[in-house]
């Protein structure tokens, strides 16, 4: 792409104030000569005493200019003193006598300094005058241009960096960068495709959580193909005049035609990409105004544009279904999770130019990482090498890496806050009553820690983490994930009784609760709503219905309401079975908590070994 030269206008402008600016520090330096006399560099003595020393023949020369006197000793070829006479009297006035041997040169005033003072005085007021309008002038006309330039694209231009980043640069999601692959290929050789009949894609929308590297597989896209990449947010579109976010859509795909063959990537497109109809302002809302002329640029009268557009969202269910056909995103690319070779492959990536030392296990990081995103992997990472840093060692350790690791995944541990000797004894039975019963039941995955050192906001944490990455998760894998959640609730009550319960069981109540109501709503789990899904979506605009509707009656929405009561009940239930048959295993735990605070898998496997699993008819009793 060739750069545009400057204007003519311009290039006079930048002229005028470079001759300006010369201007004045030529004025400025020769006012200082005139000003600053070179004469102090020579020694200033009285005129009395130069009188006397020529009197007594010790002067060679002296050169008087206007009231000036330069003396020149014997035995000098230059002077070496200065002195001054008062004005309106000759020198042997003063006292020099006829016959002292001293050669006496009388010269005119020098009217050089005077002159340019006298310029100075006039010139500097004007071009400081000169100056200051055309900084008035330049201010409104950079105003005048911002207004003109109101509908303009701010996006920005990428693809031509010395630094590109390519599919190489990028860990995991390989069936991703395979779909993208074709669209470089698109780009590099559209004629072979042409030949076929073939339609270049219009669009590629890249769907996945945050932080799973949607941008950067963008960027990685326009890399490979080493076309102009420009890239904005789809928040930049819109602005509070109406009109604007359309004008900048045409300024956008008008600059990326020019530039063809081309990528255009608007990042998180649901701020102007949703449903259209949900605003009060109708069809003159600015937003839909802004789709609109997306849609009409994609796939409108104009054809055979070589740009591709590449949108990125973690919000497809929100999308415009004008947007998601066929001829504007043709393709819509997954980004999902790294699975467990993924996140080994990113973490190396992320700790290639760390030092670590050998005892550094990234395989075993990645398997305790599973629902990781990339990004979460890269904090992972810094945060070990901060931790590194914070105690003077060279090498990042794997103790620095599993802090980092615990840091991001369950927060900082708060080792300053202060406990009574009360509170830590609830909070060791409340964390031993999550670890009990989560160890025992069979479907619960492994305690991986448990510790009563508040972490972020809690008082405590037991933490479970599943053997291996898992896509599905059964009935009976919910229900002990329930019961796990409330160990804690009965460990309470059994240990001080049932209005002895505290507010340490809240976040995990709520927990509980929300994964029971996904159970019934979403999942089709429940006992009498078995198969059925209520899926409920509430994430919309204020607007979308002037009075919200649920899409099941009110008999159902009770039924929902029994279910998830029955479902926490027998979780409270078999929690409480559990407890109550391993009441030593339960105190022991708590003991090994008030004492080390914090106790790893290990260790907890070892003193829960005698540890008895209750027979089923027990668990499910009056559940």
């Amino acid at each position: 792409m060739a750069t545009k030269s400057k204007s003519p206008k311009n290039k006079s402008s930048n002229w005028i104030r470079l001759g300006l600016f010369w201007a004045i520090v030529v004025i400025g330096v020769l006012t200082i000569i005139a000003v600053v006399s070179p004469q102090t560099a020579l020694k200033d003595v009285p005129l009395s005493e130069v009188i006397k020393r020529a009197n007594n023949g010790q002067i060679a020369r002296i050169d008087i200019q206007g009231n000036s006197i330069k003396v020149t000793p014997k035995g000098s070829n230059e002077p070496t003193e200065t002195s001054f006479k008062d004005g309106g009297s000759s020198i042997y006035e003063q006292g020099l006598k006829q016959d002292s041997g001293a050669t006496v040169n009388v010269m005119p005033p020098a009217q050089t300094g005077e002159i340019l003072w006298n310029i100075a005085i006039i010139v500097i007021p004007v071009l400081i005058i000169v100056g200051f309008f055309l900084f008035m002038m330049r201010q409104a006309q950079g105003q005048n241009n911002q207004a003109m330039g109101f509908g303009k694209s701010k996006a920005k231009l990428y693809g031509l960096d010395k630094e590109k980043v390519v599919f190489d640069d990028i860990a995991g999601n390989e069936s991703a960068k395979q779909d993208l692959e074709e669209v470089v290929d698109f780009l590099k050789h559209p004629k072979k495709y042409e030949e076929l009949g073939a339609k270049i894609p219009k669009g590629v929308l890249l769907v996945g959580n945050p932080g799973t590297g949607k941008t950067m597989l963008a960027r990685a896209v326009a890399g490979e193909a080493n076309v102009p990449f420009f890239s904005i947010s789809g928040s930049e579109f819109v602005e509070m005049f109406v009109g604007v976010g359309a004008s900048r859509v045409r300024d956008l795909f008008a600059k990326a035609k020019k530039n063809s063959p081309a990528i255009i990537f608007i990042d998180e497109i649901d701020a102007v990409g949703r449903k259209r109809g949900s605003g009060m302002g109708g069809g003159h809302d600015e937003r839909e105004q802004t789709l609109n002329q997306i849609l009409v640029e994609m796939d409108g009268f104009e054809t055979g544009t070589n740009v591709i557009v590449l949108a990125a969202t973690n919000r497809a269910d929100v999308l415009d279904p004008a947007l998601l056909r066929p001829g504007r995103f043709d393709r819509r690319t997954n980004i999902l999770l790294p699975e467990r070779r993924d996140r080994e492959a990113i973490l190396k990536v992320h700790f290639k130019k760390k030092p670590t030392d050998s005892t550094v296990n990234l395989d075993k990081l990645a398997a305790k990482t599973a629902g990781s995103s990339g990004a979460d992997l890269a904090n992972i990472a810094n945060e070990a090498a901060i931790i590194a840093a914070r105690a003077n060692r060279k090498k990042i350790t794997n103790d620095d890496l599993t802090e980092a690791f615990e840091k991001v995944a369950i927060g900082p541990e708060r080792k300053a806050k202060v406990m009574s000797d009360k509170e830590k004894e609830l909070t060791a039975y409340h964390e031993a009553g999550h670890a009990i019963v989560g160890h025992i039941l069979p479907d619960s995955d492994p305690v991986h820690k448990v510790t009563i050192i508040p972490r972020g906001g809690t008082g405590g944490v037991t933490w479970f983490l599943p053997p291996e990455d898992k896509s599905y998760t059964n009935v009976y894998e919910f229900k002990d994930i329930l019961a796990r959640a409330m160990g804690g609730r009965v460990a309470e009550k059994i240990l001080y009784g049932a209005d002895g319960i505290t507010t340490g069981a809240g976040s995990d109540l709520r927990k509980a609760t929300e994964i029971a109501r996904d159970m019934i709503i979403e999942q089709g789990m429940g006992t009498k709503l078995r198969d059925q899904v209520f899926h409920d979506d509430n994430g919309g605009m204020v607007f979308d219905k002037m009075t919200h509707e649920r899409p099941y009656s009110d008999d159902t929405a009770k039924e929902i309401d029994k279910e998830v009561e029955q479902l926490i009940k027998e979780a409270s239930r078999r929690a409480e079975v559990v407890i109550m048959q391993n009441r030593k295993s339960l105190d022991k735990l708590a003991a090994a908590l008030l004492e080390e605070e914090t106790i790893n898998e290990e260790r907890v496997n070892e003193l829960l070994k005698e540890s008895k699993l209750p027979k089923e008819a027990q668990l499910y009793a009056a559940a």
